[in-house]
Protein backbone atom coordinates (compact mmCIF):
# COMPACT_ATOMS: atom_id res chain seq x y z
CA UNK A 1 0.00 0.00 0.00
CA UNK A 2 1.82 3.31 -1.35
CA UNK A 3 1.90 6.25 1.35
CA UNK A 4 -0.85 9.20 0.06
CA UNK A 5 -1.57 11.98 1.58
CA UNK A 6 -4.00 14.98 0.23
CA UNK A 7 -1.17 17.45 -1.53
CA UNK A 8 -1.43 20.83 -1.23
CA UNK A 9 0.25 23.98 -2.30
CA UNK A 10 2.95 26.17 -0.68
CA UNK A 11 5.09 29.15 -1.92
CA UNK A 12 9.01 28.09 -2.02
CA UNK A 13 10.83 29.28 1.00
CA UNK A 14 14.86 29.25 1.35
CA UNK A 15 15.74 28.82 5.05
CA UNK A 16 18.17 31.27 6.65
CA UNK A 17 20.29 30.65 9.30
CA UNK A 18 20.32 27.39 11.71
CA UNK A 19 17.09 25.48 12.48
CA UNK A 20 15.22 27.08 16.02
CA UNK A 21 13.29 23.56 16.30
CA UNK A 22 13.86 20.21 15.68
CA UNK A 23 10.72 18.01 14.91
CA UNK A 24 11.97 14.15 15.06
CA UNK A 25 10.05 11.15 13.31
CA UNK A 26 11.03 8.26 14.60
CA UNK A 27 11.18 5.08 12.59
CA UNK A 28 13.21 2.45 11.18
CA UNK A 29 15.21 2.63 8.15
CA UNK A 30 15.19 0.62 5.08
CA UNK A 31 12.21 -0.20 2.52
CA UNK A 32 10.84 -2.62 4.13
CA UNK A 33 9.66 -0.96 7.30
CA UNK A 34 8.63 2.10 5.33
CA UNK A 35 4.57 1.18 5.31
CA UNK A 36 4.79 -0.05 8.85
CA UNK A 37 3.45 1.03 11.95
CA UNK A 38 6.74 1.35 13.91
CA UNK A 39 7.32 4.05 11.46
CA UNK A 40 4.32 6.40 12.17
CA UNK A 41 6.38 9.28 13.28
CA UNK A 42 8.63 9.24 9.74
CA UNK A 43 4.86 9.16 8.01
CA UNK A 44 3.52 12.86 9.87
CA UNK A 45 7.50 14.36 8.57
CA UNK A 46 6.75 12.77 4.93
CA UNK A 47 2.93 14.61 4.74
CA UNK A 48 5.04 18.04 5.62
CA UNK A 49 7.31 17.17 2.80
CA UNK A 50 4.06 16.49 0.63
CA UNK A 51 2.34 19.88 1.57
CA UNK A 52 5.24 21.96 1.83
CA UNK A 53 7.25 21.52 -1.33
CA UNK A 54 10.21 23.80 -0.13
CA UNK A 55 11.09 21.18 2.03
CA UNK A 56 13.32 18.22 1.33
CA UNK A 57 15.50 15.47 2.94
CA UNK A 58 18.35 16.43 1.04
CA UNK A 59 20.88 17.13 4.09
CA UNK A 60 22.56 14.11 5.53
CA UNK A 61 24.17 14.85 9.18
CA UNK A 62 25.24 13.09 12.42
CA UNK A 63 23.38 9.48 11.32
CA UNK A 64 20.10 11.66 10.13
CA UNK A 65 18.56 13.40 6.86
CA UNK A 66 17.06 16.69 7.60
CA UNK A 67 14.75 18.86 5.51
CA UNK A 68 15.23 22.55 6.85
CA UNK A 69 12.79 25.23 5.81
CA UNK A 70 10.35 28.00 7.72
CA UNK A 71 7.14 26.40 8.76
CA UNK A 72 4.36 28.91 9.62
CA UNK A 73 7.26 31.60 10.34
CA UNK A 74 9.81 29.71 12.49
CA UNK A 75 13.06 28.01 11.03
CA UNK A 76 12.63 23.87 11.67
CA UNK A 77 14.61 20.89 10.61
CA UNK A 78 12.74 17.81 9.95
CA UNK A 79 15.06 15.02 11.19
CA UNK A 80 14.58 11.44 10.71
CA UNK A 81 16.82 9.14 12.53
CA UNK A 82 19.06 6.62 9.85
CA UNK A 83 19.94 4.16 12.74
CA UNK A 84 17.56 1.85 13.91
CA UNK A 85 14.33 2.35 16.33
CA UNK A 86 16.31 1.27 19.57
CA UNK A 87 19.82 3.94 18.50
CA UNK A 88 17.18 6.69 17.43
CA UNK A 89 19.16 9.25 20.12
CA UNK A 90 22.35 8.26 18.56
CA UNK A 91 21.24 10.74 15.63
CA UNK A 92 19.49 13.06 17.50
CA UNK A 93 21.09 14.31 20.71
CA UNK A 94 23.92 15.47 18.75
CA UNK A 95 22.08 17.51 16.39
CA UNK A 96 20.31 19.25 19.02
CA UNK A 97 23.61 19.80 20.39
CA UNK A 98 24.71 21.24 17.26
CA UNK A 99 22.12 24.25 16.55
CA UNK A 100 22.12 24.37 20.18
CA UNK A 101 18.33 23.41 20.49
CA UNK A 102 16.83 23.30 23.92
CA UNK A 103 14.80 20.21 24.74
CA UNK A 104 11.78 22.17 24.87
CA UNK A 105 12.35 22.80 21.18
CA UNK A 106 12.77 19.04 19.86
CA UNK A 107 9.43 17.88 19.37
CA UNK A 108 9.13 14.17 18.53
CA UNK A 109 6.61 12.23 16.80
CA UNK A 110 6.58 8.66 17.36
CA UNK A 111 4.27 5.35 17.58
CA UNK A 112 1.71 4.22 21.02
CA UNK A 113 0.46 0.55 21.51
CA UNK A 114 -1.12 2.38 24.35
CA UNK A 115 -3.58 4.35 22.63
CA UNK A 116 -5.94 2.95 20.29
CA UNK A 117 -5.53 3.42 16.28
CA UNK A 118 -5.38 6.43 14.74
CA UNK A 119 -5.85 8.71 18.52
CA UNK A 120 -3.11 11.72 18.91
CA UNK A 121 -2.02 12.93 21.99
CA UNK A 122 0.19 15.91 23.11
CA UNK A 123 2.38 15.67 26.00
CA UNK A 124 4.95 18.06 26.93
CA UNK A 125 7.24 15.72 28.97
CA UNK A 126 7.33 11.90 30.20
CA UNK A 127 8.87 8.35 30.10
CA UNK A 128 9.77 6.14 27.38
CA UNK A 129 6.31 4.05 28.21
CA UNK A 130 8.70 1.31 27.26
CA UNK A 131 9.06 2.93 23.50
CA UNK A 132 12.79 1.73 22.69
CA UNK A 133 13.18 4.83 20.17
CA UNK A 134 12.01 7.25 23.21
CA UNK A 135 14.38 5.62 25.84
CA UNK A 136 17.42 6.34 23.42
CA UNK A 137 16.56 9.87 22.87
CA UNK A 138 15.94 10.59 26.39
CA UNK A 139 19.31 9.11 26.98
CA UNK A 140 21.04 11.21 24.60
CA UNK A 141 19.28 14.27 25.08
CA UNK A 142 20.02 13.70 29.20
CA UNK A 143 16.29 14.31 29.92
CA UNK A 144 12.44 13.07 29.48
CA UNK A 145 11.70 17.12 29.04
CA UNK A 146 10.69 17.49 25.41
CA UNK A 147 7.46 17.71 23.80
CA UNK A 148 6.04 14.51 22.30
CA UNK A 149 3.49 13.73 19.56
CA UNK A 150 2.12 10.25 20.28
CA UNK A 151 0.45 8.40 17.59
CA UNK A 152 -2.16 5.64 18.68
CA UNK A 153 -1.15 2.24 16.69
CA UNK A 154 -3.17 0.09 19.48
CA UNK A 155 -2.76 -3.27 21.05
CA UNK A 156 -1.35 -6.04 18.69
CA UNK A 157 -4.76 -8.95 18.43
CA UNK A 158 -4.43 -11.98 20.25
CA UNK A 159 -1.30 -13.62 21.01
CA UNK A 160 0.44 -11.88 18.55
CA UNK A 161 4.26 -10.49 19.40
CA UNK A 162 4.24 -6.60 19.97
CA UNK A 163 7.90 -7.12 17.98
CA UNK A 164 5.80 -8.50 15.11
CA UNK A 165 2.77 -5.96 15.30
CA UNK A 166 5.09 -2.79 15.10
CA UNK A 167 6.53 -4.37 11.87
CA UNK A 168 3.48 -5.31 10.06
CA UNK A 169 2.24 -2.60 7.53
CA UNK A 170 -1.08 -0.99 7.94
CA UNK A 171 -4.51 -2.74 6.27
CA UNK A 172 -6.56 -0.04 4.45
CA UNK A 173 -8.81 0.74 6.97
CA UNK A 174 -6.05 1.56 9.18
CA UNK A 175 -4.22 4.04 6.75
CA UNK A 176 -7.48 6.02 6.31
CA UNK A 177 -7.70 6.40 9.73
CA UNK A 178 -4.14 7.06 10.77
CA UNK A 179 -3.98 9.47 7.59
CA UNK A 180 -6.18 11.66 9.28
CA UNK A 181 -4.36 11.30 12.84
CA UNK A 182 -1.29 12.44 10.49
CA UNK A 183 -3.13 15.03 8.92
CA UNK A 184 -3.98 16.46 12.78
CA UNK A 185 -0.45 15.83 13.86
CA UNK A 186 0.90 18.38 11.47
CA UNK A 187 -2.13 21.04 12.33
CA UNK A 188 -0.68 20.28 15.90
CA UNK A 189 2.91 20.77 15.14
CA UNK A 190 2.44 24.30 13.24
CA UNK A 191 -0.11 24.83 16.55
CA UNK A 192 3.03 24.33 19.06
CA UNK A 193 5.09 26.98 16.62
CA UNK A 194 2.93 29.65 16.42
CA UNK A 195 0.91 29.49 19.85
CA UNK A 196 2.67 26.99 21.81
CA UNK A 197 2.40 23.99 23.66
CA UNK A 198 -0.45 24.10 26.02
CA UNK A 199 -2.79 25.64 23.43
CA UNK A 200 -1.86 23.01 20.93
CA UNK A 201 -2.79 20.20 23.90
CA UNK A 202 -6.15 22.31 24.65
CA UNK A 203 -6.98 22.22 21.17
CA UNK A 204 -5.70 18.39 19.72
CA UNK A 205 -6.08 16.78 23.00
CA UNK A 206 -9.85 15.61 22.31
CA UNK A 207 -11.30 12.97 20.64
Amino acid sequence: MPLSFPLFSSSPQTPSGPPDWLIVGLGNYGAKYAETRHNAGWHVLELIVQQQSHFRFDESRNKALLARGDLTGAKVALVKPQTYMNLSGEAVGPIARFYKIPPERVIVAYDDLDLPLATLRLRPQGGAGGHKGMTSLIQHLGTQNFPRLRLGIGRPPGQMPVEAYVLQKFNSDEWAAMSQTYSRAVNAITTILTDGLNKAMNDFNRE
